[in-house]
C-alpha cells in the first residue's frame, strides 16, 4: 500500500499497504517449498465459506461481486458509526474488541502492578481517556498556554522559531517530516521533510469549483473553533477566511495525489546550508538541533515548490494571517482531546460533513484510538500475547513461502522482459524479507510519563516521546525488523526502501485466513495478500527500486516501455468504473490507484499459481467440491469475499479523490475479469461482463 501508513499526511510511497483505511539487519529471503500443503479437513472446509450467503440470482459471469456479495451487503447496513462496511471492518471490530478485553483488564490492574509496566502505562492512558467528565471539565485548558504562545508571536524569526519548537514537542503544523531509508543509500536512514499543512482531502479541495461547498463548511468549521475559544462572531468569521486564505495558498503549491506517487517527486536530498539557502527565513540547522536529529550530510526537502511557497509565505504573509493559520490548526489538532464541545465541532465537519457519518463512535473506541495513537505497539505486545497462537504463524510462513515460489516462478517465465532484466527482478526476489505477526524485539517505553488523571497531558507527552523515538533513527543504520504498523492493525504492507512484505497478526484470522481451512479458500484470501503485497515489488512505484531498498533504475529501456504499455491499460479498464448513482462523469482514477490494481491482479495470479501447485500434489483434492463448488471456484470466491463491502456516498467521494486505493466492488472483479481462469471456472463466454476482451485484457507477471 502507500506511504500514507508511514507518513499520515502526504507521501505515497513507502507503505504499499493492502486496505486504505500511521528493524535488525539482515537479507535472508524465506526458502522455497515444494511441499504441499495438508489434506482438507473437510468438516472444517464447509464451516470456513457459507454458501447460504451467495446470491444465486445474480449471474457471476455478469459480476462476480454481486453473486458472492450482494446478499450480504443488503443485509448488513453500515453501522451508524462507520463511513463503510465490510469485511475488513468486521475484523477491524473483532480486533477491537479484542483489544478492549485488554486495556479493560490493564485499567483494573494498573494501581497493583509494576507501575512501569506497559501494562500499567496501558491501564492509566485508557482510564484518562474514558474519563469525559474530568475532560470536559477541563474545557479549553489544556491548550490555552499553546494558543498564548501563537498570540505573543511579534515577528517572522518568532514564527519560525516556534514552528521549530512546536515540531520538537511531536506538534509541527504547516509541514510534515519522518525518519526513513534514504532512496539512494537504503541502507542509512535520513530525515525527510514534505508537504502538509492542510485540513481538506486533496489540494483541488481548495480550487475546484466542484468543492465550493466543502470550503464553505470548513470555513463555518473554523469559525466555530475561533468562537469556542471565546473570539466574538465577526473576529471569528475574519480568522476563519484569513486561515483559509493561508491554507489555500499552500494547497496551490503543493502537488496532487497522483504526482505524488512519483518516487522523483519525494525525494530532493539537499545539505544544510543548501535548505537554509532555499528558505532564507526559516534555519534548518537550528531545526534539526532542537530535534535532536543527526542530519550529518544532509536531508530530503521533498517538494521544492511547496517549499519555495512556505518561504515566500515566511517572508510576506502578514504576523496576523500566521497567527490565524496557527491557532486555528491547534485547535483543530487538539479538538478531539478537548471537551465535549470541541470533540461535537471536529466530528460534524469531519465526520458528517466531509464523510457522511450519522454518529460518532462510542468513547471506548475514541479511547482506544488515542492509545492505540499514543502506545500502539505497546498495546500490540499484550495483543500477541493473548490473541495471536504460534500455529497461525507457522502456517502463514508456509502460504508465504509458496506464495514467493509462484512469484520467482512467473518472473522466470516473464516472455516480455529481457534477460537483463528479469535477472535483476530475481536478485530484488532474492532479498525479500517477510515479516509475520509482530516485531522481533519491542521497543520500550521506558521514560513515557503516563496518569490516570491527565488525558491531555499524557497524549502530548506520548506525542513527544514518540517524535524524539523517531527523530533517533536519522543517521543510523536502516532497521530491516522495524514495523510500520501494530499487530492489531487488520492490514498489510510492501516498503520498498526495505523490500519487506509485512503482515501484523490481526489480519491472519478469519475471513482472510484459518489455520484449518482449506486451500482454496486460504489463497483466495491470505494467499492474494501475500501476492499482493509480494506484487508491489515490481508494480509502477515499487519497480524503482532495487533488491537493496535502492531507487535505482534497473530496467531495460524496452522492458520499462513494455510494462508501461501493460499497466496503461488497467488505467484504462479502472478509469471506466463509476461508482456513484447519477454521476457518470465521477470515475476511478486508474492512475491514482495503479499500484494497488497491478497487486491486486498479480497477487492473485500468483495465488493461484500457488492453488494449482498445491492441488497438483493432491489429484483427489483438487477433482473435490465443497457444497457443490470447485477449487477454483472457492478461490475466486473467497477473493470477492474479502472486498465484500459498501460506502456511504461522502465517503466514496473522498475515497475517489484521495486514496491510492478502487472501491471494493471493483477490487472484487477488476482482477478476476483478467484471468482466463475465472471465466473457465465458471464457464463463462466471451462477451460476459466478467470477461474481457483479449485486446483489453490485462497481463504483467
Amino acid at each position: 500500500m502507500t506511504r500514507d501508513f508511514l507518513r499520515p499526511t502526504a507521501v505515497a510511497l513507502g507503505l504499499m499497504c493492502l486496505n486504505g483505511v500511521a528493524m535488525a539487519q539482515g537479507n535472508e529471503s524465506p526458502p522455497e517449498s515444494d511441499a504441499p500443503a495438508a489434506k482438507t479437513d473437510m468438516s472444517v472446509a464447509k464451516n470456513v465459506f457459507d454458501t447460504s450467503e451467495l446470491d444465486t440470482d445474480a449471474n457471476v459471469c455478469q459480476n462476480l461481486d454481486d453473486f458472492v456479495n450482494a446478499k450480504w451487503i443488503a443485509a448488513n447496513p453500515i453501522p451508524d458509526d462507520h463511513t463503510r462496511w465490510g469485511a475488513f471492518n468486521e475484523l477491524a471490530e473483532k480486533s477491537l474488541k479484542d483489544q478492549h478485553t485488554i486495556v479493560e483488564a490493564a485499567e483494573k490492574t494498573a494501581g497493583t502492578a509494576d507501575a512501569d509496566s506497559v501494562e500499567t502505562q496501558i491501564g492509566h492512558l485508557y482510564a484518562s481517556a474514558m474519563d469525559t467528565a474530568a475532560i470536559d471539565k477541563a474545557g479549553d485548558t489544556p491548550v490555552k498556554s499553546r494558543l498564548a504562545r501563537i498570540q505573543a508571536l511579534d515577528s517572522r524569526d518568532a514564527i519560525a522559531r516556534y514552528l521549530t519548537l512546536a515540531f520538537a514537542e511531536g506538534q509541527g503544523q504547516v509541514f510534515s517530516m519522518d525518519a526513513s531509508p534514504d532512496y539512494k543509500n537504503a541502507k542509512q536512514v535520513i530525515a525527510y521533510v514534505y508537504q502538509g499543512g492542510l485540513s481538506l482531502p486533496t489540494p483541488k479541495y481548495y480550487t475546484d469549483k466542484d468543492y465550493a461547498e466543502q470550503r464553505q463548511a470548513y470555513v463555518a468549521y473554523l469559525t466555530k473553533l475561533f468562537s469556542l475559544i471565546g473570539q466574538s462572531d465577526d473576529e471569528a468569521a475574519h480568522h476563519a477566511e484569513a486561515a483559509m486564505a493561508f491554507e489555500t495558498k499552500l494547497a496551490k503549491h503543493s502537488l496532487s495525489q497522483v504526482a505524488m506517487r512519483d518516487p522523483d517527486n519525494q525525494y530532493h536530498f539537499v545539505t544544510l546550508d543548501e535548505a537554509n539557502k532555499a528558505t532564507p527565513h526559516f534555519d534548518w540547522k537550528a531545526f534539526w538541533a532542537a530535534q535532536g536529529a543527526d542530519i550529518k550530510k544532509g536531508f530530503s526537502l521533498s517538494e521544492p515548490k511547496f517549499f519555495a511557497e512556505f518561504e515566500r509565505l515566511l517572508a510576506n504573509a502578514s504576523i496576523d494571517e500566521w497567527k490565524a493559520y496557527l491557532t486555528a490548526h491547534t485547535i483543530d489538532d487538539a479538538a478531539p482531546l478537548l471537551a465535549k464541545r470541541y470533540r461535537d465541532a471536529h466530528f460534524a465537519f469531519y465526520g458528517t460533513e466531509l464523510n457522511g457519518q450519522p454518529q460518532q463512535k462510542p468513547r471506548w473506541k475514541q479511547s482506544l484510538d488515542a492509545v492505540n495513537s499514543a502506545m500502539g505497539q505497546g498495546l500490540g505486545q499484550l495483543y500477541v500475547a493473548k490473541y495471536f497462537p504460534p500455529q497461525a504463524k507457522a502456517r502463514a510462513e508456509e502460504l508465504v513461502d509458496n506464495i514467493r515460489a509462484a512469484l520467482k516462478t512467473r518472473i522466470q517465465n516473464n516472455d516480455w522482459m529481457s534477460d537483463t532484466t528479469k535477472d535483476k527482478a530475481l536478485d530484488k526476489w532474492s532479498k525479500f524479507l517477510a515479516k509475520i505477526g509482530y516485531p522481533e524485539h519491542w521497543r520500550s517505553w521506558k521514560g513515557l510519563s503516563i496518569q490516570a488523571d491527565d488525558f491531555y497531558g499524557n497524549m502530548t507527552r506520548a506525542a513527544k516521546f514518540n517524535h524524539d523515538y523517531e527523530m533517533a533513527y536519522v543517521g543510523q543504520p536502516r532497521d530491516r525488523q522495524r514495523w510500520g504498523m501494530t499487530p492489531q492493525t487488520v492490514n498489510a504492507y510492501y516498503n520498498p526502501t526495505d523490500n519487506t512484505i509485512n503482515f501484523p497478526a490481526a489480519i491472519l484470522q478469519p475471513p482472510f485466513f484459518y489455520a484449518h481451512g482449506d486451500d482454496a479458500v486460504n489463497y483466495g484470501g491470505i494467499g492474494a495478500v501475500i501476492g499482493h503485497e509480494s506484487s508491489h515489488g515490481y508494480d509502477d512505484q515499487g519497480s524503482q527500486f532495487d533488491g537493496d531498498g535502492n531507487q535505482n533504475d534497473w530496467w531495460t529501456a524496452a522492458d520499462r516501455k513494455a510494462f508501461d504499455a501493460r499497466t496503461a491499460k488497467l488505467v484504462d479498464q479502472f478509469n471506466q468504473y463509476t461508482p456513484i448513482p447519477g454521476k457518470p462523469g465521477v470515475h476511478v482514477n486508474g492512475k491514482l490507484t495503479l499500484g494497488e490494481n497491478i497487486a491486486d491482479l498479480d497477487g492473485l495470479t500468483l495465488a493461484y499459481d500457488a492453488l494449482q501447485k498445491a492441488l497438483a500434489a493432491d489429484p483427489t483434492e483438487a477433482k473435490r467440491k465443497i457444497d457443490g463448488y470447485t477449487q477454483d471456484q472457492r478461490f475466486f470466491m473467497a477473493w470477492a469475499r474479502v472486498w465484500r463491502g459498501h460506502s456511504r456516498p461522502k465517503a466514496l467521494a473522498v475515497q475517489l479523490n484521495s486514496d491510492p486505493h478502487s472501491p471494493m466492488t471493483y477490487r472484487a472483479i477488476g482482477a478476476p475479469s483478467n484471468m482466463p481462469a475465472f471465466a473457465k471456472a465458471f464457464d463463462c463466454k466471451p462477451g460476459d461482463a466478467m470477461v474481457r476482451p483479449p485486446k483489453k485484457r490485462v497481463e504483467i507477471w
